[in-house]
């Protein structure tokens, strides 16, 4: 803990024990087995890496931006192999968090792939204490916008993941289509995968991406494959005939 700019933070760092490795443009960025995972926030972390273990040549390029909690960051360019990406590696080499100033953090965006062992990962690291449980179930779900049952199962697939709402997981056949259209937003979780979205049609009012569904779902996430879900946070869910508090 530290004090910084008059309030007191908490910076969350822990010694992981996985091979962790970073390419850019096919070349190795960073292979480490003494990754650091460092909470950024109240979910998000990042991997921080050895400067020992990074291959690629690091070249100062200026001021990053100051973290109230990690100090003050120096940027650089990552060239490896003939490839340059600006700006995408940081150190806090006069952190008030001691453990933080002989390593590097890279920009996970601006490498091309992430692996742990031999595992591509994807979005940002995956937590240890991050899970997600799904189960089936055979409670009565449906689903209602602006008054309109969109969908309705009584065999849902039960999605529990730590720190969000339960979601229900619905089989298509049990989801009128008609009133869904495609859109071409996608998102990313390194717990499940990618998922594509539908927005909803009422008369002339569209709900857009509000359902979505993970096609080929992570190996861990296979039980909603190809199932479809609605944002509680913007749709009527009944449970077994009651009204569900939107989250």
């Amino acid at each position: 803990m530290s004090a910084q700019d008059g309030q007191r933070t908490r910076v969350r760092v822990e010694h992981g024990d996985k091979r962790v490795r970073a390419y850019l443009d096919g070349h190795v960025v960073a292979d480490t087995l003494r990754p650091v995972l460092v909470w950024e926030g109240t979910h998000f972390l990042a991997y921080y890496i050895p400067v020992e273990d990074v291959r690629a040549e690091l070249v100062e390029s200026g001021p990053g931006r100051r973290s109230p909690s990690r100090g003050e960051a120096t940027s650089y360019t990552v060239r490896v192999g003939g490839t340059e990406a600006k700006d995408a590696a940081i150190r806090y080499l006069d952190s008030p968090v001691e453990e933080l100033r002989g390593l590097v953090r890279l920009d996970w965006d601006a490498m091309d792939a992430w692996f742990e062992e031999d595992q591509e990962v994807f979005v940002h690291p995956r937590s240890p204490y991050h899970r997600v449980e799904i189960l089936p179930s055979s409670r009565h779900v449906r689903v209602e916008v602006d008054g309109v049952t969109v969908a309705e199962s009584g065999s849902p697939r039960m999605l529990f993941e730590t720190g969000l709402p339960v979601r229900y997981y619905l089989p298509k056949t049990h989801v009128r289509m008609d009133l869904l259209e495609h859109t071409d937003t996608a998102t990313g979780c390194p717990y499940k995968g990618t998922a594509e979205y539908w927005s909803v049609r009422t008369g002339d009012t569209v709900h857009r991406d509000i359902v979505w569904s993970y096609p080929t779902p992570l190996p861990e996430s296979r039980d909603i494959a190809g199932l479809v879900s609605f944002y509680n946070e913007k749709v009527d869910i009944y449970v077994d005939g009651v009204l569900q508090a939107r989250p």
